[in-house]
């Protein structure tokens, strides 16, 4: 067989492949909202990661112009900054400790007799499920973790001596539910 002129093979392609595609037609009609949608998401995370390496980079570059300063506060000790050696900070180590959110979690204050600073409870006065417990280091999650093993009689001890000395008010809540729901049983 011979071949057709490379024009006429061309133009019965074209006709063939235009046949099939209005073949195709109703449906791609129907995945062409999909089609479109799909592409303009494709290119709005393209556009959003552009936008991102433009960031970076420019980061980058300002970073060896000016180099970051230490961004740690003078303040803030974290466990991998302690040596074995040195002890943990208190709350005596400065006043934002006792200060807000963070007064829950302090040591018991002090009081001033003739000048001289007392602990706010005499050790000797002290209830024996406190001393037991050492409850005036405790924090509320240490409180929680310890709840279930104490007797109502134990429990209610603690919200009196609670309420007597420091009265912080997350403390008196989880003893109270906790009273609550032991006595429930």
């Amino acid at each position: 067989m011979a071949t057709a002129p490379y024009g006429v093979r061309l133009l019965v392609g074209a006709a063939v492949t235009a046949i099939e595609e209005t073949r195709k037609l109703p449906q791609t009609i129907l995945m062409y909202p999909m089609t479109v949608a799909s592409q303009v998401a494709h290119l709005v995370m393209k556009v959003q990661q552009d936008v991102a390496d433009l960031v970076n980079r420019g980061d980058e570059t300002l970073e060896t112009l000016f180099p970051p300063k230490d961004e740690q506060p003078e303040w803030a000790t974290f466990d991998e900054d302690l040596s074995d050696d040195a002890p943990a900070p208190s709350a005596t180590d400065g006043e934002r400790l006792t200060e807000g959110r963070f007064a829950l979690f302090t040591e018991a204050p002090e009081t001033q007799v003739d000048g001289d600073p007392q602990p706010a409870a005499a050790t000797s006065e002290l209830p024996e499920v406190v001393r037991r417990l050492d409850y005036e280091t405790l924090t509320l999650a240490q409180l929680r973790a310890r709840l279930s093993s104490l007797r109502v009689a134990d429990l209610e001890e603690l919200l009196s001596y609670e309420e007597a000395t420091k009265s912080r008010a997350p403390f008196q809540t989880l003893l109270a539910n906790r009273i609550t729901r032991a006595t429930a049983k």
